[in-house]
This record gives structure tokens, C-alpha cells and sequence, in this order.
């Protein structure tokens, strides 16, 4: 420890009533004493040795300590009176504060000193802002203000007093299809809107999808968001994959550039998919292997890892997560109109009209005798279950009634 924080070390120590100003004085004398011996020791070494204070004592004054300076670059902004840290990663940290002119709580996020050195940092930090700015939705946490203030940059943004998804997941396991379906259509509306307005999103997943008190959805962080027509920022960042590796999509992984509303879609998807099972669509040992997976490996059913699923919302999770992106939804609307006519009890017929129309000509003009399915062949563990199979079902079964109805007919014509 350096000395200058040996001394604010020292003033907690008073502050806390761990010791006097006299007893640290002969700490410090003590260690004086020692040097001149040609024992080197640490004040705490002193305070330790002489009984005034324990090793745990220390790592929890050094805890609070931290606190108080991770409090300090927030308390520079004017305006605003911060109340609470509400958490802290790698990009920023995040406040609960006051705001003096409204007499209103708020967000606040700040730029570590660190980051605020670096420009692209700083720019990506400002893009946030601004997206968020540009958006207005029920459904997405609104931004109020942006700016410097010591250094120090920040981003005051709506106070959300709920969960994230990820929380909920984490103390239930599984979302029953019913909330999911909640949850699912207000976070595509909010997508929806940044998209016609647009921008995409690029980093959807559980932990960035607020719960409020009352389990309406607030999509937040748009802290990776970008203009579809942003070619400057798409071409700086060509190669490089921008995302979550559990939720980032096939293209975002490849570093594209041209990089559109679909990949949000995919996270989607693979959000959806993580609520109603439980497990993420991919998992591997490092980020490297799970985003090999994204691009590489057959997915997993969701109702076969939660059979209580309808194969509406399993055939909506993936088409929205098929690899090849002309293969999803051709517009978020779509994927609207699918989770609501699924959530009335009805099918999904945008995910439906992705496979090719000339299905059933082909089947009609193969000139293959169809034999009646067994029950064994209409067992749907004997089949793998995706949309395309479904679809194909569908599709015989249809055409088998119809033969069944014709046949009926020339037996009456006959008599």
C-alpha cells in the first residue's frame, strides 16, 4: 500500500473508532523505529503486530474504502445527489441518484477515468446516448441526459425498480410459456420500434431485459446499438464480433458488415430459448467454442429439453434462430404476429410461410404412392422435431384426409 493510502487507510481506521489519534501516531512512530533498524514494515504490519487491528478488519475497510472512490467521479456530477451504487462492470458504473431540479430518482451511468482516455470508448459511450434518445417506448428505458462533468463522462437514464430476466432465471430456472410469451412480445416491440427507427440493437439478452415491479418488460443497454446505415462505424468494426457470445448471432460472430434488424431476432430467439428451458442455445468451455457453435452445430429442440412446450412457440424460437438469417422472420412484425396468435392458443403462420410454397405441388406431382402413416410413424420422438418436420406432417396429414374425402366421394358417385 502506498503511503498516501496507508494515510486515508489511517484516517478510516480513526473514522471507524478502530483506533485514537494517538494510537496511530505510535503505530506510525513504530514503524519509523523499525526502518531505522533496518526492519521495513507496512503501517497495517504495525497495527496488526501491535493488536490494534485484525487482517479481516482490514479487508473490509479496504472494501468500504473502494466504495467511497468508486461514489467519488458520481458525486462530481451537478444535479444530481447519488444514493446507491447499483452495480458495477467491466464498461461503467451504475448509480441510483436524485435528481435535484425534478425531485426524481434516476440512472446513472459513469465511464471509468480509465475508459474516458480511451476516444472509441468515449464515442460508444455518446452513440448510447444518443440511440437511446432517439427512441421513445414504453417498453425501453428512456434516456434523460448525457455529458462531462470532472473528467468523468456520464449517462442519466430512467430509474427501473425490478429484475432483469437473468435474475429471474437464476431463481426459477425455467419462465412458464405463458410469462415468456409476455415477455417475449413487449421485448419484439421494443426492438421493433428501434428497428423502424433505424437502429439494432446487438447485444439482446437476458441480463439487458428489465422486469419492473409489475413484469413490464424495459429493454435497456443500447450500449453496443448502431444505425443500419452507419457504414463508418460498420467498416471500423468489420472482423470483429460485437456481442454476447451465448446470444450473438452467426453473423455478428463472422464480424459482417452489413449487420441488420435479424441479428437481433436471432439474440431473441436464443433469449426466448434460454427462458423456456432453462439452458442457453450453445454452451462450450471458452467463448470461442460457443460461438463455433452458433455457427456450426445443430440446435437442440426446446421441447425436447422441456416437453410442456406448445410446438408453436418451439417452432417461433427456431425459425428466429436459424443460422442463415433469410431463413428467420422477414421483419420483426412477423414475429409479433407469430408470439401473439401463439399466446391466443392459434399457430404460427409467418414462421409457417418461410418454407418453400412448392411443397405441396411437389408432393402433389411425385407420383409416390402414400401409404397410410402408423402410429409409430406419427410418433413425434421418431421424428426430429423442427419446424420443417412439423410442417411436413402438417402437409400428409392434409393431403391424406383429402384423399380419405375423395375416395368417400366416388364410393357415393358409384352407387
Amino acid at each position: 500500500m502506498a503511503g498516501e493510502d496507508e494515510s486515508q487507510f489511517g484516517r478510516k481506521l480513526v473514522e471507524s473508532r478502530f483506533v485514537t489519534v494517538d494510537e496511530l501516531a505510535y503505530c506510525q512512530s513504530m514503524r519509523e523505529e523499525a526502518g531505522q533498524n533496518g526492519e521495513q514494515l507496512s503501517l497495517l504490519d504495525v497495527l496488526v503486530r501491535e493488536g490494534y487491528i485484525t487482517q479481516t478488519q482490514i479487508k473490509r475497510l479496504t472494501h468500504a474504502m473502494d466504495d467511497d472512490s468508486m461514489y467519488r467521479p458520481a458525486q462530481q456530477i451537478p444535479g444530481f445527489q447519488i444514493m446507491a451504487k447499483l452495480g458495477q462492470g467491466a464498461m461503467a458504473t451504475v448509480y441510483k441518484a436524485r435528481q435535484l431540479s425534478l425531485d426524481r430518482i434516476v440512472a446513472i451511468k459513469v465511464l471509468p477515468k480509465r475508459l474516458s482516455e480511451n476516444q472509441e470508448f468515449v464515442d460508444r459511450f455518446y452513440r448510447e446516448g444518443r440511440a437511446a434518445a432517439r427512441l421513445n417506448h414504453p417498453h425501453i428505458v428512456q434516456a434523460i441526459d448525457v455529458g462531462e462533468s470532472g473528467g468523468y463522462h456520464y449517462f442519466v437514464m430512467e430509474f427501473i425498480n425490478g429484475k432483469t430476466v437473468y435474475d429471474v432465471l437464476q431463481e426459477m430456472g425455467v419462465m412458464d410459456e405463458a410469462t415468456a410469451l409476455k415477455v417475449s412480445l413487449q421485448t419484439a416491440r421494443a426492438l421493433d420500434h428501434a428497428h423502424a427507427r433505424g437502429f439494432i440493437h446487438r447485444d439482446v439478452k437476458p441480463k439487458n431485459v428489465m422486469l419492473t415491479e409489475d413484469g413490464e418488460v424495459k429493454l435497456a443497454d443500447m450500449g453496443l446499438a448502431r444505425e443500419v446505415s452507419d457504414y463508418k462505424t460498420a467498416e471500423s468494426e468489420q472482423g470483429r464480433a460485437y456481442g454476447t457470445p451465448y446470444y450473438i448471432s452467426p453473423e455478428q460472430i463472422r464480424g459482417e458488415i452489413n449487420i441488420d434488424f435479424r441479428a437481433d431476432i436471432y439474440s431473441l430467439g436464443a433469449t426466448i430459448y434460454h427462458m423456456v428451458t432453462g439452458k442457453v442455445p450453445f454452451e462450450g468451455s471458452t467463448p470461442s467454442a460457443v460461438m463455433h457453435k452458433h455457427l456450426k452445430e445443430e440446435l437442440v429442440p426446446p421441447d425436447h429439453l422441456n416437453t410442456k412446450l406448445s410446438a408453436g412457440i418451439a417452432e417461433i424460437i427456431e425459425t428466429m434462430l436459424a443460422k442463415q438469417r433469410d431463413e428467420r422472420y422477414a421483419s420483426t412484425k412477423d414475429v409479433i404476429s407469430d408470439l401473439d396468435s401463439v399466446a391466443e392458443g392459434g399457430p404460427p403462420f409467418q414462421a409457417r410461410k418461410r418454407y418453400d410454397p412448392q411443397v405441396l405441388e411437389n408432393l402433389a406431382t411425385s407420383g409416390v404412392t402414400v401409404s397410410t402413416p402408423t402410429a409409430e410413424d406419427l410418433d413425434p420422438s421418431s421424428v426430429p422435431q423442427n419446424p420443417g418436420s412439423r410442417l411436413a406432417i402438417l402437409i400428409l396429414s392434409v393431403m391424406l384426409g383429402l384423399s380419405a374425402l375423395a375416395n368417400l366421394a366416388l364410393l357415393v358417385f358409384e352407387r
